[in-house]
């Protein structure tokens, strides 16, 4: 009986679905549409997503994470796709699964094992992994990236167990063999623009050659962990579909003895290559994803070695769809922070000193976008660097501890409000903990960190600690990177997006120790959702009106209506409908030809 009311049921919806275009009114992600307005009507065709039936039957759909619905299959689907006696016979909701998939992940001992829970779900069933990430974000986000990301990396090799990206070795050293590893990754050869079930190009690829993971140093090609977890911040946070991002590590060998030397090491058991043939590679590879996927393509570098990270942005930076997050996206993160802090301190940035403990790629990366946002205060150049200050001393990067109780107590002297962001990641690495930064200043500090840490109380007051992040400035240019497909991205798309965020945090009326994370104001409705209510503060729409007015943007033409396209482009965590839709034929068209058939001369098969 429950059965053929969920059939029922199912066939209702649908009756619903195929009438839609006799409707007047249309929600897409929430936008309300009114169809009876003939441009209205024409853009939603042009720019919605069609759907197919997928290929796969039976089994083979079942291991596909892409299209695997689990126990939400309905029966005429079941029928349909032959996987009728696969499945246990009952039919949930989504929000039945999402209940079972976080009652488990609680259930679990530690944040690895959350991390490998939710690793097999994502094997299993992408649109379920996504749905729970996107509900339960703020309780997730520290498993899927910080902190829990470090660990995961130390520990992949151990954990590993199914393919997660693309591995190009010192080996495959010619944009011929990169080009053939790139062609096996999925099904992308197919060029298909909207279609559903067949678009699997990348659009942004996530690189790492594993030498400065974190604050751990050199993981090797167990740093895959950090890709992946980046593709799965920019489609939880930025809607970006997950079949068109590819995550990639570059194996050079580790100078990590141990893992050389572990039995479950999965990258290359040879000492890092480096100089020119580490440089060719390099190059190979860039050269070879613009042969194969489009100059288009955004390429996010991520966790490279200092020397390297510098190089590579200054080679590419003018010739390709590219960035570097350790430099340019922390810094827009970081940036939007110390601007919120000019609200409390009541002084612009071009009228602070700042102290750089360690001159690394986020420093001078979060450094370079001070001077950009302090000369746009009215400041000059000369000026803006003079208000910057950096101690480089070997060793001292990412060494706990070094903020210690006179740093903090001094600081909190000579401010009235001091700022100090320990932003060393993981939290093993921090200069100060959120409670010695509180504490030591007397609750006094406006205090950021790379890592989450949980409220402190002191003096009987709670203060909420905020990490300082640069998932919620990245993800909004990545998004407008892959929607206006521009020719390069400039340091002024990072600036634009700080200030973006920072006018989300007030918005959000943010008064704690520095400022709340957007996720701690979201937990049961989706970030992107939120954002893109504010179209106006919304970093990919701001970042693609700068593309579009500097002639960088290589879409065209220019969408007549931004926000329409985009809600149709954006990824959907909801199940498709995967059985074709039906539309009736004139009555006169479907009728059997009656017309004789003449018997055919059967000479020719009697040839003697």
């Amino acid at each position: 009986m429950h059965a053929v009311l969920t059939s029922n049921a199912y066939l209702a919806n649908q009756q619903c679905v195929r009438a839609i275009s006799s409707t007047t009114i249309c929600h897409v992600r929430n936008l309300k549409l009114d169809l009876s307005n003939p441009k209205t009507l024409a853009l939603h065709k042009l720019y919605r997503r069609e759907s197919i039936t997928p290929r796969e039957k039976g089994y083979a759909l079942l291991t596909n994470n892409r299209l695997n619905k689990g126990l939400a299959f309905t029966l005429r689907e079941r029928f349909y796709l032959g996987i009728h006696g696969l499945l246990p016979p009952v039919f949930t909701t989504e929000e039945q699964q999402v209940y079972r998939v976080m009652k488990r992940i609680r259930e679990q001992r530690t944040n690895l094992h959350k991390y490998v829970q939710l690793d097999e779900l994502h094997t299993c069933n992408k649109k379920l992994f996504y749905r729970v990430v996107c509900k339960y974000v703020k309780e997730l986000m520290p498993i899927i990236h910080l902190p829990t990301v470090g660990l995961a990396c130390q520990k992949f090799g151990a954990i590993y167990r199914h393919p997660k990206g693309v591995y190009i070795t010192i080996n495959d050293n010619s944009i011929s063999k990169i080009y053939q590893i790139l062609s096996n990754w999925r099904d992308s050869d197919i060029r298909v623009g909207f279609t559903f079930f067949l678009s699997f190009e990348p659009e942004i690829i996530v690189v790492t050659d594993g030498e400065r993971i974190l604050g751990l140093g050199d993981l090797g090609a167990q740093g895959m962990a950090i890709p992946v977890g980046k593709v799965s911040i920019y489609v939880a946070l930025a809607g970006i579909r997950p079949e068109n991002c590819l995550p990639v590590v570059i194996d050079v060998g580790t100078n990590n003895k141990s893992y050389l030397e572990d039995p479950l090491y999965i990258g290359l058991r040879r000492n890092r290559v480096r100089g020119e043939e580490y440089d060719l590679l390099i190059d190979n590879f860039m050269k070879a994803v613009v042969k194969k996927f489009g100059r288009h393509t955004l390429i996010h570098f991520e966790d490279f070695a200092f020397q390297n990270a510098f190089k590579f942005l200054d080679k590419y930076r003018e010739d390709y769809c590219f960035f570097n997050n350790d430099i340019q996206g922390t810094a827009a993160g970081i940036l939007a922070g110390l601007i919120v802090t000019t609200r409390i301190t009541k002084k612009k940035l071009c009228q602070q000193k700042f102290l750089f403990f360690g001159a690394g790629q986020a420093g001078l990366g979060i450094a370079e976008l001070m001077v950009m946002q302090m000369v746009s205060e009215g400041a000059t150049k000369e000026q803006a660097c003079n208000n910057i200050f950096m101690i480089d001393i070997e060793g001292v990067s990412t060494k706990a501890g070094a903020f210690t109780e006179d740093v903090i107590k001094e600081m909190a002297t000579i401010n009235e409000r001091p700022i100090i962001f320990a932003l060393s990641n993981p939290k093993e690495k921090s200069e100060c903990t959120a409670e010695e930064a509180i504490k030591g200043s007397d609750g006094k500090v406006l205090f950021a960190s790379g890592s989450p840490y949980d409220d402190v109380e002191h003096n009987g007051r709670l203060f909420k600690v905020s990490q300082g992040s640069n998932s919620y400035a990245v993800p909004g240019v990545a998004l407008a990177a892959v929607l206006w497909k521009p020719k390069k991205i400039s340091e002024t798309a990072f600036l634009i997006a700080a200030r973006v965020e920072f006018s989300l945090l007030i918005a959000w009326n943010v008064t704690s120790v520095l400022y709340l994370d957007i996720c701690k104001r979201s937990d049961r409705r989706c970030i992107r959702e939120i954002l893109l209510t504010l179209r106006k503060m919304t970093s990919f729409f701001q970042v693609g009106e700068y593309f579009f007015n500097e002639n960088l943007a290589t879409l065209y033409p220019k969408p007549d209506d931004l926000e329409m396209y985009v809600r149709h482009q954006l990824y959907d965590t909801s199940y498709e409908d995967f059985i074709n839709k039906e539309w009736e034929w004139p009555e006169e068209a479907c009728k059997v030809c009656a017309i004789p058939v003449p018997e055919l001369d059967s000479t020719s098969m009697n040839d003697k």
